[in-house]
C-alpha cells in the first residue's frame, strides 16, 4: 500500500466560513453564496436581510478572498451566458 501522507492536499480548515453578497433584492432579500473551508466549494442561499446580519455573526463569516470572488463571478457568468459570457462585464 502506497503512503500518500504527503502527497495528499491538506484538508480545510472548517472554521474559516466565507460570505459573499451576490445580490440586495429590493424586496428586502439577500442572495448569497456561503462555503465552509474551502472558498471554491459553496452553496447559493438567500435570507431575509436581518437573518443574513444573524447569519454572519452566528458563523464569523469572512468576506471571500479576492481569487476566489473573481472566479465565482466568472463561473457564475459562463453558467448563465455560456462560455462568452466569461468575458462579458456585468
Amino acid at each position: 500500500m502506497q503512503d500518500t501522507s504527503e502527497t495528499a492536499d491538506p484538508l480545510p480548515d472548517v472554521s474559516l466560513r466565507y460570505v459573499r453578497v451576490t445580490r440586495l433584492r429590493p424586496d428586502g432579500f439577500v442572495e448569497f453564496d456561503f462555503a465552509i473551508g474551502d472558498p471554491a466549494l459553496s452553496a447559493e442561499l438567500i435570507l431575509g436581510r436581518k437573518d443574513f446580519e444573524s447569519f454572519c455573526a452566528l458563523n464569523a463569516t469572512l468576506p471571500f478572498p479576492a481569487e476566489a470572488a473573481a472566479r465565482a463571478e466568472a463561473e457564475h457568468r459562463t453558467y448563465l451566458y455560456g462560455d462568452a459570457g466569461a468575458t462579458q462585464a456585468t
